[in-house]
């Protein structure tokens, strides 16, 4: 039987090193320390009892998980507003709008058209050109004001006539825009000529209005737009509407359209190659190109068959998947989801070719299990190197006690020759 006291020395020396720890180089304060020494705190109780601090969903990648996920979901700008079919909208005039009123007449002598007409061309006449006004008026000779905010130039043609017919000869009468001051839209942000833009008649759309700006500054695959319309706000992907032309809608009167350019990314951590944010630099990238512009898997660490990516998932697919959503909060709309594939297994590439990435979504390589065992027993040979170590030394001093106290014929304590 091998005695306890042959241990005993061992483990007080492995408590020593661990405590001497403390006084160790390190770049700043442990994070036992700032626990203890902090004034107040609020610490998630998970720590303790070992809990995850988020309910999450965990999915491994197959047929059915690869049918109902998809790339990123930017919005949309035809379900926000409508639009994007049909015939353009009617450019109503506004406030600030610069019109102009040409009244006709089939005879001479009438209320615009003197008796000695043969002495003047045609048969009509131009008013001055005038502005709608902040009450949204304009004014005509004989008939007085007349409302033109918000309505189309057919609508007031109408009632300069109604309102002449008693009084001119068979009164014809013609609205048409100088300078459309209200029926205008604003482009901001990441073009090259950002400008309020006047909508034209036959109606312009997203596309349109950006053009007319002068074009996007960035790649259509790093630029989003959002429009803005009467406190409603939506964005889309600059791409997704050059694709979908229901995108495309019509642009209206006091519309801003914002764009700007955001470089997606991911981030890659673990057993990877590489670790770090990577930008896309494309329109689309799957998870299988993750892997590989994060420098694929190493060799001596990675565990090819518990490759993860973490993202927050819509709940409406997470649902179509056939996940049991009941342990969720049922007033979110979004889910946080682990995806998991194995490369051990040769369709696992496949899928990974087939799962797109999207922004902001987190790659992890777990470590093979060998690599955790390795780490632990290269813990313990420290601990162990250091603890013969430290015997050692003890040893080597008493030796050299004993013979400098020869040298100098001194008395050695007796606790020390033993």
């Amino acid at each position: 039987m091998v005695s306890r006291q042959r241990y005993l020395p061992i483990l007080v020396l492995a408590t020593g090193f661990l405590a001497a720890c403390e006084t160790l180089p390190r770049s700043g304060p442990g994070d036992g320390k700032i626990e203890t020494e902090a004034a107040a705190a609020l610490v998630s109780e998970s720590r303790d009892t070992k809990r995850s601090e988020f309910n999450y969903a965990l999915l491994d990648l197959d047929r059915n998980v690869l049918a109902y996920a998809s790339g990123d979901d930017f919005g949309s700008l035809h379900q926000s507003f409508g639009g994007g079919r049909g015939p353009a909208p009617e450019i109503l005039v506004g406030v600030g709008d610069v019109i102009e009123v040409t009244i006709f007449e089939s005879a001479s002598g009438g209320l615009f058209i003197p008796a000695e007409a043969s002495v003047r061309p045609g048969n009509f006449v131009q008013l001055p050109q005038q502005t709608v006004d902040k009450r949204g008026f304009i004014t005509v000779p004989y008939a007085g004001q007349i409302r033109a905010a918000g309505r189309s130039l057919p609508q007031i043609q109408d009632e300069v006539v109604s309102r002449l017919a008693n009084r001119a000869i068979e009164p014809q009468a013609i609205v048409s825009f100088v300078d459309r001051r209200a029926t205008q839209a604003s482009v901001i942000g990441e073009v090259n000529e950002p400008n309020r833009i006047a909508i034209n008649e036959a109606g312009d759309r997203v596309l349109d209005i950006i053009a007319r700006a002068g074009g996007l500054k960035f790649p259509g695959y790093e630029s989003f737009v959002t429009l803005q319309r009467r406190g409603r706000t939506a964005t889309v992907y600059f791409n997704t509407i050059v694709k979908n032309p229901a995108e495309n809608i019509f642009v209206a009167s006091g519309d801003t359209i914002y764009v700007f350019q955001e470089r997606r990314s991911f981030q890659a951590f673990g057993a990877s190659g590489l670790t770090g944010e990577f930008k896309f630099d494309e329109e689309s990238i799957t998870l299988a190109e993750a892997v590989g512009k994060s420098g694929g898997l190493l060799d001596d660490r990675a565990d090819p068959g518990q490759i993860f990516l973490y993202r927050l998932e819509d709940r409406h697919a997470l649902r179509k998947m056939g996940l049991d959503m009941s342990h969720f909060d049922p007033n979110a709309k979004r889910i946080p989801t682990i995806y998991r594939t194995n490369f051990r297994d040769p369709s696992g590439f496949f899928a990974a070719r087939k799962f797109h990435m999207r922004n902001e979504d987190i790659l992890y390589v777990s470590n093979a299990d060998s690599v955790e065992l390795l780490k632990f027993l290269e813990v313990l040979n420290t601990v162990t190197r250091t603890a013969s170590g430290t015997t050692f030394d003890a040893r080597a001093t008493r030796n050299n006690a004993i013979s400098l106290s020869d040298g100098l014929n001194v008395d050695v304590p007796e606790e020390m020759t033993r």
